[in-house]
């Protein structure tokens, strides 16, 4: 099986490079993206500008059809391409990253998530599978470089820190909780890591004025577009944080005969799930949107973050074994 254990690992890194270039890629074509403007300083259409690029004939006063433009629009349209790329190799990515999550869990002989190592390489794995899966009925594509960055990140932190050797579960964790609780962690984890990047983008655009990123941000989509967007994302991630902590009170009243201790994991759990229930409500019943939103949201990922390293690493906790 250690045979099998390195195959994973050298998979792992081949994900890693194809999200290299994905990231690269997707970095060009968020360079591109940023809106044109006629004479009055209303943005024009995509559509309006490709007919001009085309020869297409169409009023100045709509499309700015000069030559400047039309030029532009030419460029930017071949530097398009580049999202092309970054998909296409972010889908080579996840498949081998989908391999390495196969192959670890086999060489285990368990579901791979039973340490941080296995936790970091499949909840990557889910949360690129989740921003595909999402892609395929909408243009996400400007959303692509901040999903490769972070994943390449943690999956650099992942085999240079987090990695041990597969091995076989330790007796506290041979339970079918470990199915439950886990893996319905893992999936909320990329959930509201992807609400998280939305309201950085959201902030990012709101704070941009005249800048010199403004030229770029402009082209994204609107700043209530990405919060709407990123309340579903965090909505649903919240629904799912809910059944890992109750998931969690009950393995542990299994495991060490109360539901409740005030260990330091279960605190932070509880904490994370605060920060998120005072965003949903806040939103709901206060009416809080725009930067004050996107902050909570922030805050709520920041602390998951928090208890996945700090917790984990500085804290003394009766999740040890998990390290």
């Amino acid at each position: 099986m250690r045979d099998l254990s390195q195959l994973s690992l050298l998979v792992v890194y081949a994900a890693m490079a194809c999200y290299a270039i994905a990231l690269v890629a997707f970095a060009v074509d968020l360079s591109s993206l940023r809106a044109h403007r006629d004479s009055e300083g209303r943005v024009i259409k995509r559509r309006a500008l490709v007919a001009v690029g085309a020869g297409g004939v169409v009023d100045a006063s709509e499309a700015g059809a000069d030559t400047a433009a039309r030029d532009d629009v030419v460029g930017s349209e071949v530097r398009r391409r580049a999202a092309g790329i970054g998909m296409s190799t972010t889908w080579l990515g996840v498949a081998f990253h989908g391999i390495g999550v196969v192959t670890r869990g086999v060489a285990a002989g368990h579901v791979p998530w039973s340490n941080m190592y296995e936790f970091s390489l499949t909840s990557t794995f889910v949360a690129v599978a989740l921003y595909l899966w999402l892609a395929r009925n909408r243009d996400l594509k400007y959303l692509g470089a901040f999903v490769a960055g972070p994943v390449l990140l943690l999956l650099g932190v992942a085999v240079s820190v987090l990695y041990v050797e597969a091995e076989g579960l330790q007796p506290i964790l041979d339970n079918y909780w470990l199915y439950l609780h886990v893996s319905v962690a893992i999936v909320a984890t990329a959930v509201l890591t992807l609400a998280a990047v939305l309201a950085m983008l959201q902030l990012a655009k709101d704070f941009s004025g005249d800048s010199r990123w403004s030229p770029i941000l402009s082209g994204l989509p609107d700043v209530d577009a990405l919060e709407r967007l990123s309340y579903r994302f965090t909505a649903v991630g919240f629904v799912l944080w809910t059944f890992t902590l109750v998931a969690g009170a009950i393995w542990a009243e299994h495991a060490w005969g109360r539901a409740w201790g005030w260990d330091a994991k279960e605190v932070w759990t509880f904490v994370i799930w605060v920060i998120y229930a005072a965003y949903l409500h806040a939103r709901a019943t206060r009416g809080w949107d725009g930067r004050r939103a996107a902050y909570l949201v922030l805050a709520g990922f920041s602390a998951i973050m928090a208890n996945y390293f700090v917790v984990n690493f500085l804290l003394s906790t009766k999740h040890g074994y998990a390290f």
